[in-house]
């Protein structure tokens, strides 16, 4: 006897069901025969190419799954056995054996047309109702997949993004090894600072040195002069001593006499000569140090900034900001006249195109021409300025710390010209003009000076009057 459904198909190679008896004609239920009891066929459904028992056939019309499939009565159903068509791929299996993700237990059978999404009997019933999403069985929309376009479309897809990725890796990497060289070349420039400040320490070192030198140089040329002086003393006093004696002992009244008169003036032009000894001032030195560059170093937290711009190595720039200023952004200030790295401590805005800068360490005034973005006019000072202000339109004044002074400068035609310069009571630091007053702080005596411009003192504020011990800029 034969088997109908799916268990009998492979009895069934075509129609020949004409050599089969007459229980060999009965078609059953295909599902229930795969895993129930075998019950007759009630009609046909033309998507799913099944037999359905009554039951089936029932369930079929209602499910959301096939609601919508096309089916045939027991009249118009057909008489025979459908076999299913031939895999494309014969021998490979093609079983749904894919478990979901959320739903372990169950297989991946559907597919969501609306959220583009591989589903579960479990999804399908619990997130992708057929009232809001269109729901499609694999198995009956996969037949034409097979060397399609979208197969095509998909590799193809594959293979570019596969190959965008490896060109992402190598720039990657080539930018890595960029960025790592670059750092190569910042802690180079970080060693080349230290030893720029290094070299200026050494500078400022000798310079004291020289000082002291020179202060004993002529401390022992003092000395020789007044060990000489003495000598000469002695030895002339001495002379006079024996003659007196000499002449006082023989007896002779008349050469004593005129002896001793002698002595006497001998005695008064010593006296001078030793007021001219002691009139040399000796003093005892002791070291004060430069609070300002131990402040400096106390306070900053770094040698400077790692910033991701690349900049010239052998140029640096100063940050130029301001509301009259038609120009932002840097501005190399770095010039052939510098022997050390700069360090910009005072500015001022002359006019909208024309800054005026102090570069302490090389002892200069710069002139920045903002349009062109370059130094127009560099003057040199014999002492590191400090701070700058203006004080007229083509007038500026400039403080000089290690000096005690005040410089003035002018300008014309675009040209810096030194001009005559003021004598102040201390380490002179940041200075502001107002109203033809210049207002001046100071770091040794602590003190806040306010001047006439022409140079008479107004007012002065003592260190007890400031609640911080120290005054930098104004």
């Amino acid at each position: 006897m034969a088997v109908s459904g799916k268990k009998a198909s492979k009895q069934f190679s075509s129609s020949t069901t004409s050599m089969a008896s007459d229980e060999d004609l009965q078609i059953y239920c295909q599902p229930c025969d795969e895993e129930g009891p075998r019950l007759p066929a009630h009609g046909y459904c033309t998507d799913c190419k099944e037999h359905l028992c009554k039951n089936c056939f029932t369930a079929h019309k209602v499910s959301r799954l096939s609601k919508h499939h096309t089916l045939q009565d027991a009249t118009n159903m057909p008489k025979v056995l459908q076999q299913p068509s031939t895999p494309t791929h014969t021998g490979q299996s093609d079983v749904l054996t894919t478990p979901c993700l959320k739903h372990p237990q169950e297989m991946i059978k559907f597919y969501c047309n609306d959220h583009k999404k591989l589903l579960c009997s479990v999804c399908v019933t619990l997130e992708h109702q057929a009232t809001s999403c269109k729901v499609d069985y694999i198995p009956d929309i996969s037949g034409d997949i097979i060397d399609s376009k979208q197969y095509q479309d998909i590799l193809k897809t594959l293979n570019h993004t596969s190959d965008q990725f490896q060109q992402m890796v190598e720039d990657v990497k080539n930018m890595t090894n960029k960025s790592n060289s670059s750092l190569k070349d910042a802690l180079a420039a970080i060693k080349k600072f230290r030893q720029e400040i290094n070299q200026r320490l050494d500078e400022l070192e000798r310079q004291a040195e020289d000082a002291a030198k020179v202060i004993e140089q002529e401390n022992n040329k003092h000395l020789k002069a007044a060990e000489t002086t003495y000598e000469d003393m002695r030895k002339s006093l001495k002379t006079s001593s024996d003659k007196i004696k000499q002449l006082n002992t023989s007896k002779q009244a008349n050469k004593l006499f005129m002896e001793l008169k002698l002595a006497e003036k001998t005695i008064q032009n010593m006296e001078g000569k030793t007021q001219q000894l002691l009139s040399y001032d000796i003093k005892e030195h002791n070291f004060r140090s430069n609070d300002v560059i131990l402040n400096f170093l106390k306070t900053e937290k770094s040698l400077g900034t790692l910033t991701h711009k690349t900049f010239n190595t052998e140029c640096q720039s100063v940050q130029i900001k301001s509301r009259q200023s038609s120009h932002e952004g840097d501005i190399c200030v770095k010039t052939s006249k510098d022997k050390l790295r700069f360090w910009i401590t005072g500015m001022t805005l002359l006019t909208p195109d024309l800054l005026i800068i102090t570069d302490y360490f090389n002892n200069a005034v710069k002139m920045v021409d903002t349009s062109s973005q370059s130094v127009s006019d560099q003057l040199q000072l014999d002492a590191g300025p400090w701070d700058i202000t203006t004080v007229t339109s083509t007038e500026l004044a400039v403080t000089l710390p290690y000096k005690q002074t005040i410089q003035f400068i002018s300008i014309s035609s675009n040209k810096l010209i030194m001009k005559h310069n003021m004598k102040v009571g201390g380490d002179c630091y940041g200075i502001s003009c107002y109203q033809n007053k210049l207002i001046v702080s100071f770091l040794y005596p602590i003190k806040l000076q306010i001047f006439d411009i022409n140079g008479p003192i107004l007012t002065t504020i003592w260190k007890k009057y400031f609640q911080s011990s120290t005054l930098y800029h104004m």
